[in-house]
């Protein structure tokens, strides 16, 4: 069908929706969950692909399909649904940003306990959709652990339910799961339900750098805390090219983040100040600088809507690797290598912690596939994973943005073909082109 057809059809049905044509693309922009489930209704019984957009920050993970059929904006469905206070939850529509979100719930000392990357253009619906978290997941855990409650619209526009909106409910399977990290390939997230924490009484950041490079000293010294009775939000290791250019420092540095009353805070402080091996140098950063370092980290790799580069002979992409937790070291002493090896900037953070490393390759196209599938390769070898989560134009469709498929794929392929047996939605944005 024709986009003048599409449109006509499209505004028959929903009068009062905002209907565009935006880059030969048809967006719509739905402000209620009635609206989204009969578009989506309406492209199930007539085959039309759907993708589902709400920040654009995750626009470029998964596997990108030259068009769709209907894009469906949430940037028009927000707002909070429900706050209880006293019970520490609030329920949001999917649509709503999660910076948004965030001030409103800091009014009454209360936050959503995840650190996704591009916080002031992410939604909630997105960040779920992605699983989405930082170097603060080494505390607070991922969006698999704060939510509690989800509305999902099915492609046959039915409107299901899975958890609930208060913290403790009926023992079961969690459907939640179903959903949190499914890529938006299983249906529309219209509502989110998540279970808050107070905001903490004090914040600091301690910047330990390893001038030497010594990787085996960092070892050492994150085995010691990791193995101590200090409480990290946020262990996170950072290589020499990205501590230069977020620290000016050209040196392995370990950002250890603090958070709690400040009585704790102080005595970690002074007890990692301890720990630190005799060459290494120590910087302690006030709250305030301590945001705005984390504000920098959750904005250094390229944001989803951005494609290709300012910089016509450079591509840019971007990986995320996941490893047993001390692996990192290893996996950032790779990054090193490729550096010298390629014509690639690389930069990389890591949780040693958590064995979650984010890579941001800069170079030519030939040096990034290459040096993308090297890391793959290394990662694998360490029995871990490495997922593409942004790529140039020109490598779209010739790099497997999720590697080689999982033994349980068939389990994942039959639930979509279950719940999407028309694949309209999201298509191949998931493992395995899903």
């Amino acid at each position: 069908m024709v986009t003048a057809e599409l449109l006509a059809e499209l505004k028959a049905i929903l009068p009062d929706v905002k209907v565009l044509t935006e880059d030969s693309n048809v967006t719509v922009y739905p402000h209620t969950e009635e609206e989204i489930a009969q578009i989506v209704k309406y492209c199930n019984e007539h085959t039309k692909t759907i993708s589902i957009i709400g920040g654009g920050t995750k626009s470029g993970e998964g596997t990108l399909v030259e068009t769709v059929d209907i894009r469906l904006s949430l940037a028009e469905y927000t707002g909070i649904v429900e706050h209880t206070v006293g019970d520490m939850t609030v329920t949001v529509k999917s649509g709503t940003r999660y910076t948004e979100l965030q001030e409103y719930l800091a009014k009454h000392h209360q936050k959503v306990a995840l650190d996704p990357s591009w916080p002031e253009f992410a939604t909630i619906g997105g960040v779920i959709a992605a699983n989405d978290s930082g170097p603060k997941r080494l505390g607070y855990g991922t969006a698999r652990d704060c939510v509690i409650g989800l509305r999902t619209i099915y492609p046959n526009g039915k409107v299901i339910r899975s958890g609930g909106r208060v913290v403790k409910n009926v023992a079961g399977y969690d459907m939640n799961k179903l959903f949190i990290g499914s890529m938006g390939t299983l249906g529309v997230i219209s509502e989110v339900t998540l279970k808050l924490r107070p905001l903490q009484k004090c914040e600091s950041l301690l910047l330990v750098s390893f001038p030497s490079g010594n990787l085996d000293e960092v070892r050492v010294f994150a085995t010691k805390l990791l193995d101590s009775m200090m409480e990290p939000i946020a262990l996170e290791l950072f290589n020499p090219a990205l501590a230069a250019k977020l620290l000016n420092e050209n040196a392995y540095t370990l950002a250890i983040s603090l958070e709690d009353v400040e009585s704790s805070v102080r005595y970690q402080e002074e007890f990692i100040k301890r720990l630190i091996p005799e060459h290494s140098n120590l910087t302690i950063l006030d709250e305030d600088k301590a945001i705005s370092f984390w504000k920098q980290v959750y904005t250094a790799g390229p944001k989803g809507g951005q494609r290709g580069s300012d910089i016509p002979s450079e591509k840019i992409a971007a990986l995320k690797i996941g490893v047993v937790n001390l692996n990192i070291l290893e996996v950032t002493r790779e990054c090193q290598l490729i550096s010298d090896s390629y014509s690639v900037k690389a930069e990389a953070h890591g949780g040693l912690g958590t064995g979650i490393c984010q890579i941001v390759l800069r170079g030519s196209r030939d040096d990034v596939e290459q040096s993308i599938r090297q890391l793959r390769e290394f990662a694998v070898k360490l029995g871990g994973y490495a997922i593409v989560k942004h790529l140039p134009d020109s490598l779209n469709g010739k790099v497997d943005v999720w590697g080689e498929k999982p033994s349980y794929f068939p389990l994942l392929e039959g639930i979509k073909v279950k719940m999407d047996p028309n694949r309209i939605m999201n298509p191949k944005r998931y493992i395995g082109g899903i």
